[in-house]
């Protein structure tokens, strides 16, 4: 994911009215709502988000290693999966 969508999410996420973000000029991002109306943006709140939102996305890559790794173990063993582990295998 670019650093633009990453920005967009974050203010997605902290600013559920912005419905257009877009660089002006200066290289600021400026959000609008429907009406055209801009939305001030906490810059810091917004790279809060974006690592947050980076932290969430890489702790749950990792879960579906973990688990897609567990039930490999198990079949293997001859163990009886989880329905996790088992929607994992599943096509």
């Amino acid at each position: 994911m670019n650093e633009f969508d990453k920005y967009v999410n974050a203010v997605k996420e902290l600013y559920p009215n912005a419905l257009v973000t877009n660089e002006n000029s200066e290289g600021v991002y400026i959000s609008e709502d429907g009406n055209g109306n801009v939305i001030e943006v906490n810059a810091t709140n917004i790279t809060n988000k974006i690592a947050e939102m980076d932290t969430a996305r890489e702790t749950e890559a990792t879960a579906k290693e973990n688990l897609k790794a567990s039930a490999k173990a198990k079949l293997i063993a001859g163990e009886a999966l989880t329905e996790d582990e088992a929607n994992t295998i599943v096509l």
